[in-house]
């Protein structure tokens, strides 16, 4: 089509009557130039807005401006409203507000439905102003009320989560509408038992949380598994909450806790399956050398030093000078100054829980895809100077943008992955039933590598299987012998009855079973990626 029958085009269009309920339209064009041949050629009522190369128009709908040649973008107009601030003194004191963008999406305080968080630490000042109302459920595993703190971990990590907002005093929280479940599990002297860990995990989830705060951890060292904290029984835990749709959040880990720092793993449990995991962000957007790395599970960044929060006022009170008794302002030195991944967490923990909020139904896997995708990267423009583009061991996909997150909700959401979690063999697998079965997934190399489906054969009933990964990525499918109970686990190896490793996205293998028995299909990224794809089942 040539430009003068382009123009031509698009000046029928626009000549056509104005309907009711006609919209404004700002139409770019390459340059100036551009704009002034398409202006002379329309005529009429459109607004030229040289020299930006841009004009407006006003008509009942956009699609047939979008198809026009030429026009680089085609934007529908409309008056901004200011972002809500919160009335609380101390927010101006909150950098991490305004750098994830807390409130931007807002012009006014939010009345949504009420999500309940759980934040698995070291307890909570039950009877501190920010918390009045805020706390739907607590119990201790440790011996101690949950409701006292004495190490003031807990309370800083559910201020910045859950202090109530716009209430004239104070902090304010990153979600307005949690409601907090309090699980004490850090013993007085410090440690985390695993089995606490494990059994507050069961009782966030039946007490209905949709998001768990975990800002602990163990050390993860695959090269030394002498000191390597890996434990089945938290790894299960987090199989039990992700099956009934709760989303956990877990910090990284600092390197103090480490042979060295920085320290290139993350911690437990935000180096399993399905967690997201938490590294921080300094002001100047670079990643101090606290925070660990770790090139898988590292998935986001959220600020993490000089951060304002709530303190146990016993820990407090020896500062009787300080105004602002009950706040961080008012601790030791390393409270004034308070850093580390276990604060970066309950920020994106928040900014889950508002998701939930927006939109009740979305599931935990939907709600890391918001949070990762919508993530600002992190690189030398940015004030990471060792961040590549894109995904990075220092800061996963980047800097949390809570506002472009629920923006995007509103949009479109992710894929759902309704099996999950179903990474193994044995009873982890999905079992899939049926004589022919066509199903859609996702796979993520940095959180969900591997999915494992059970299908029951007959002696001598031939199957065929096939799988179209995620586009650009290497899609391996293999298929297991009966009585497997782990996948990629090099003493398993031998009980592989087929598969198909070509290069790309697309399998397909096909086997008669020489004896009867559920055998599994394992679907697995072999290349970096995710994506959906569709698994084939057809039985003979």
């Amino acid at each position: 089509m040539t430009v003068r029958a382009a123009l031509a085009t698009l000046a029928v269009f626009l000549a056509l009557p104005q309907a009711a309920g006609a919209a404004r339209y700002a139409v770019g064009a390459e340059s100036v130039e551009d704009l002034s041949r398409l202006q002379r050629a329309l005529g009429g009522e459109i607004e030229s807005l040289a020299p930006i190369p841009a004009l407006v128009v006003e008509r009942p709908a956009a699609p047939r401006l979008r198809d026009l040649p030429g026009a680089t973008y085609v934007e529908r107009l409309g008056a901004r409203r200011l972002a809500f601030t919160p009335n609380d003194p101390l927010a101006r004191n909150q950098w991490h507000l305004g750098a994830n963008r807390s409130f931007d999406y807002w012009p006014e305080l939010p009345v949504l439905p009420r999500v309940r968080v759980a934040v698995i630490d070291s307890g909570i000042d039950g009877d501190h102003p920010e918390f009045q109302g805020r706390i739907a459920d607590w119990k201790s595993f440790v011996g101690t009320s949950a409701l006292l703190d004495t190490q003031g971990h807990g309370t800083f990590v559910a201020g910045v989560i859950g202090a109530t907002v716009n209430n004239e005093q104070g902090i304010a929280g990153m979600a307005p509408s949690v409601d907090l479940l309090i699980a004490k599990v850090v013993a007085g002297d410090g440690t985390i038992d695993i089995e606490a860990e494990a059994k507050a995990i069961r009782w966030a989830v039946e007490r209905g949380a949709r998001v768990i705060n975990v800002s602990l951890g163990g050390l993860r060292d695959p090269r030394s598994p002498a000191r390597d904290t890996f434990s089945r029984l938290e790894a299960a835990a987090i199989d039990f909450a992700t099956e009934r749709r709760v989303l956990v959040v877990a910090a990284v880990g600092n390197g103090d806790s480490a042979p060295r720092q920085p320290w290139p793993y993350a911690t437990y449990p935000a180096a399993l399956p399905h967690v997201l995991g938490v590294s921080a962000l300094a002001r100047s957007g670079s990643s101090p050398d606290f925070s660990n790395r770790d090139k898988i599970y590292n998935d986001l960044a959220a600020p993490g030093q000089g951060i304002l929060s709530t303190l146990p006022r016993e820990l407090t009170a020896q500062f009787k000078d300080c105004a602002e008794q009950g706040y961080s302002i008012c601790g030791t030195e390393d409270w004034r100054a308070a850093e580390g991944t276990s604060f970066a967490a309950p920020q994106v923990t928040a900014a889950a829980a508002m998701l939930i909020a927006e939109h009740p139904r979305i599931r935990p896997e939907q709600v890391s895809a918001l949070l990762t995708g919508t993530a600002v990267d992190s690189n030398p423009a940015t004030g990471c100077l060792r961040c590549p583009l894109r995904r990075d061991e220092f800061t996963g996909w980047g800097r949390l943008d809570m506002t472009s997150a629920l923006r995007q909700l509103g949009a479109r959401l992710p894929q759902r992955d309704l099996l999950e979690p179903n990474d193994d063999a044995g009873p982890h697998a999905a079992r899939i039933w049926g004589q022919t079965r066509r199903l859609a997934a996702t796979l993520d190399f940095w959180d969900d590598q591997s999915d494992v489906y059970a299908i029951k054969l007959r002696r001598d009933q031939p199957v065929f299987v096939s799988v179209r990964g995620p586009a650009g990525t290497d899609t391996n499918l293999i298929l297991w012998h009966p009585a497997t109970r782990r996948v990629d686990d090099l003493r398993s190896f031998d009980r592989i009855a087929q598969q198909s490793i070509r290069p790309g996205p697309r399998e397909f293998l096909s086997y008669d079973a020489p004896r009867a028995g559920w055998y599994f299909v394992q679907v697995k990224l072999g290349s970096r990626g995710a994506g959906r794809y569709t698994l084939a089942i057809v039985k003979g």
